[in-house]
């Protein structure tokens, strides 16, 4: 382990010793950042279509189901193609669904069928871009400088969490919601040319035999053979389906805080401040060796953040308190990742990618139609109480049945 990683700043030696590295994390990052201005106008613009946090919610249906039901081939597909092209193909996908998002908003269609329709392409094509992406990390850096190097992605992610909602509230107030969709568009370019500059990334032994069911089960079988990869993944499921409520967000804004776009903003981007607060500090995450018990402690308070955040009536607490929940999020993000990524054989990397991004994107999204479901009985300041109580539940049910998980202490090598 180097001595940057000891230190207590974010690590920033991946940037300095891997070129390919820093130019795919940096036009990731800004890519990232117009598609936080698409979440913001896509939820938005179905509130104010239909004024029902249950169709918000099922947005996350849209979303969240087409990549559940194809992530594994799509993760079967990266272990058998030369993964840069098949990221350049799927990258240039999603930017032609922004392009669309765009023209829709523009003709003002108003068509709830039509944005839930292009949120499954959207869908469809993150369950092939995404895992493909994940497995850049450890061919582009060392061993002891993968976690750093997550570490570094997921600061890039909460930076565009801060800055994209709410310069999307300040944009929709200006410019409208067509104007958030096109610069998300355009942001596409610079993961284009992020991606365009790597070497050609075919998986190391030789490519696979191809997507399949056999081949995508072949990923599911290794991760419940690891008792960390399956416990953190269980963890990350325990605060995403149990927990996140984003489709509360305008309900919740219109009944307490005012209902402006830009309160929306706020609320929306509150956990990416947090996130990053904590990011900048992140060094002394690679000392932490008991992994399993620090996923579970963060997620114990993330959900109990998330009960007193319905309770809240205070847009400054309530703000506060989602900031939190992003900073315990960053933490479960970081260990998760670099955990995948140091436990998996690069013949793998695609197809347990895929179920990495299954936990990390599909769990919010049904986190969100359970939200949405909840919403649409009771109020939205006790359905989000209720979804932080059922994540705490569910992760001491977790931490209960997983004792292996818990007791694990990390090897000085990993």
């Amino acid at each position: 382990m180097t001595t940057a990683m000891r230190g207590t700043w974010v690590d920033i030696t991946p940037l300095r010793v891997s070129p390919p590295f820093r130019r795919l994390w940096l036009g990731t990052g800004i890519s990232t950042l117009g598609g936080y201005m698409t979440d913001f106008a896509i939820v938005l613009q179905l509130y104010t279509i239909t004024h029902s946090a249950l169709a918000v919610g099922a947005a996350g249906l849209f979303k969240g189901v087409p990549s559940m039901l194809f992530v594994l081939l799509g993760g079967s597909l990266g272990d058998a193609v030369d993964r840069r092209k098949l990221v350049l193909l799927a990258t240039t996908g999603q930017a032609l669904v922004s392009t669309t998002l765009a023209v829709q908003a523009a003709a003002g269609l108003r068509s709830v069928a039509v944005l839930y329709t292009l949120l499954v392409v959207q869908s469809l094509l993150g369950a092939i871009n995404a895992p493909a992406r994940r497995t850049f990390l450890p061919r582009l850096l060392p061993a002891e400088l993968v976690r750093s190097g997550a570490a570094l992605n997921t600061l890039f992610t909460r930076a565009a969490e801060v800055t994209g909602p709410a310069l999307a509230g300040w944009v929709v107030a200006l410019a409208g919601i067509t104007a958030c969709y096109a610069a998300d568009a355009v942001s596409f370019g610079a993961a284009l040319l992020g991606v365009s500059s790597l070497p050609p990334m075919p998986p190391e032994g030789g490519a696979g035999a191809g997507p399949s069911a056999q081949s995508a089960l072949a990923g599911l079988r290794y991760v419940v053979s690891q008792p960390m990869l399956g416990g953190a993944f269980l963890v990350d499921l325990s605060v995403t389906v149990c927990g996140v409520s984003t489709a509360l967000f305008p309900a919740l804004n219109a009944a307490y805080f005012g209902g402006q776009p830009i309160t929306l903003g706020w609320l929306m981007g509150a956990s990416g401040v947090g996130g990053l607060i904590v990011l900048f500090v992140s060094g002394w995450l690679s000392r932490i060796r008991r992994e399993g018990m620090a996923l579970i402690l963060a997620g114990l308070a993330w959900g109990g953040c998330m009960t007193c955040v319905g309770l809240s009536r205070s847009l400054g607490l309530t703000v506060v308190l989602l900031a939190t929940c992003g900073a315990l999020d960053s933490i479960l993000v970081v260990i998760r990742s670099a955990l995948v990524q140091i436990h998996t054989p690069d013949a793998l990397r695609g197809r347990v990618s895929a179920l990495d991004y299954l936990v990390g994107a599909g769990g919010p999204q049904l986190g969100n139609v359970r939200a949405g479901l909840l919403g649409s009985l009771l109020p939205a300041g006790s359905a989000m109480a209720i979804s932080g109580l059922c994540t705490i539940a569910a992760l001491c049910v977790t931490a209960l049945a997983l004792p292996a998980f818990r007791r694990h202490t990390a090897q000085a090598s990993e």
